[in-house]
């Protein structure tokens, strides 16, 4: 019998990761990539390092997210980003539908990260976009 706080419309199995622990993920890695950001930024003057940066976050994101399911800060936060409907990995197609989603989520005052609040599912609107869920590890 699947507890309250286990999806009941989804097939993915595993308690859904709350606003807080995700939170704490997104400020490991907004540290790490800020750090990383920084170098290239005394690095690469101007335009190009903000490019560079940007692309940078976009294979952290896509790469880790898409691969192993979770960022060095979903490690960290013990969380992880799993297909809604099956359960497995989502991939680097979805992993990067994620990333842009992100930024919308962002857009608007960050009121699709402050969806998950309201949700049954407990999803952001990035969530909603690549069709996953992040469960607990």
């Amino acid at each position: 019998m699947a507890s309250a706080t286990e999806a009941s419309a989804g097939t993915a199995s595993g308690a859904r990761a709350g606003f807080f622990v995700r939170l704490a993920g997104l400020l490991v890695d907004g540290i790490v990539l800020g750090i990383v950001g920084t170098v290239l930024g005394l690095i690469f003057k101007g335009v190009a390092g903000s490019l560079i940066s940007l692309l940078v976050g976009l294979l952290y994101f896509t790469l880790l997210v898409g691969g192993r399911g979770q960022t060095v800060g979903m490690g960290a936060a013990r969380v992880r980003v799993i297909d809604k409907d099956g359960g497995g990995e989502i991939g680097y197609g979805r992993a990067f539908v994620r990333w842009i989603g992100m930024y919308i989520s962002a857009l608007f005052i960050f009121l699709g990260y402050f969806w998950m609040l309201w949700d049954g599912e407990n999803q952001c609107w990035h969530d909603k976009m690549a069709n996953d869920v992040v469960v607990r590890v």
